[in-house]
C-alpha cells in the first residue's frame, strides 16, 4: 500500500517561518536582501513597500519538487511545448522582485511566465496576488493544505477559477492526490496511469 504525506501536511505545526515588514523603500530592500545572500533556506520578496522574508521547509521543498515532476510528466503526456523556469527572480526595478516556486511558458519561451506556482506552508501574505499582478502572470497557482487554488488574470485583477486556462482537462484531483505519495516513483505511476485512463 502507497503511503501518504497527507498526515504531515494537514497535522504537523508550521514549520516554516513569516515575517513582513511595511514601508520599505527599494534601496532599502536591496540592502536587506544582500545580508541573506549566503543564508540557505530563505527567501525574500518585495512588492511595493513590502517586504516578506519566509524561511523554506522540506516540506515545502518535497511538496515544490512533486508538482513539478508531475506537471512535467503532463506536458510530456499531452504534448505541450513548456519551458520551466523554477524559481528565477522576476524584479520590476523598484516596484516587485519575486521568485515563484514552480513557472511555466507554454508554446514558446517569454520573458514573463504564463503559470506560476507557489507552495504555501505558513498563510497569510499580503502580497499573495498583487505581485504576480504587477507581473502580468496569466495564470497563478497556490497549493496549500493539500487543496490548490487556481487564479486567472482579469482586467479588474485575478479571478479564482475552477479549472486550469492551459490545461482544461487536467484532473486536478488526481494531481493533488499523487503529490501526497511518499514515494515519487509510485506518485508518477499513478499520475500517469491516471491520465492515460482520461483519454
Amino acid at each position: 500500500m502507497v503511503t501518504s504525506l497527507e498526515n504531515q501536511v494537514t497535522a504537523s505545526p508550521k514549520i516554516e517561518q513569516h515575517f513582513t515588514l511595511r514601508g520599505l523603500q527599494w534601496h532599502q530592500f536591496k540592502a536587506i536582501q544582500a545580508s541573506f545572500e549566503d543564508v540557505p533556506g530563505v527567501r525574500l520578496f518585495y512588492c511595493q513597500g513590502v517586504l516578506e522574508i519566509v524561511t523554506i521547509s522540506k516540506l515545502h521543498d518535497a511538496i515544490r519538487c512533486m508538482m513539478g515532476l508531475l506537471l512535467g510528466a503532463y506536458f510530456v503526456e499531452k504534448n505541450i511545448e513548456f519551458f520551466p523556469s523554477g524559481s528565477y527572480s522576476q524584479i520590476v526595478e523598484g516596484v516587485v522582485e519575486y521568485q515563484a516556486d514552480l513557472s511555466y511558458c507554454f508554446g514558446k519561451d517569454k520573458d514573463v511566465p504564463d503559470l506560476c506556482v507557489e507552495v504555501v506552508i505558513t498563510s497569510g501574505s499580503p502580497i499573495k496576488l498583487q505581485k504576480y499582478r504587477l507581473m502580468g502572470v496569466p495564470e497563478v497557482w497556490f497549493w496549500e493544505d493539500g487543496t490548490l487554488a487556481i487564479y486567472h488574470l482579469q482586467e479588474q485583477g485575478y479571478e479564482q477559477v475552477s479549472s486550469s486556462e492551459f490545461m482544461p482537462e487536467l484532473d486536478l484531483s488526481l494531481l493533488l492526490r499523487c503529490i501526497l505519495i511518499s514515494s515519487p516513483l509510485e506518485a508518477i505511476k499513478e499520475f500517469r496511469k491516471g491520465i492515460s485512463s482520461n483519454d
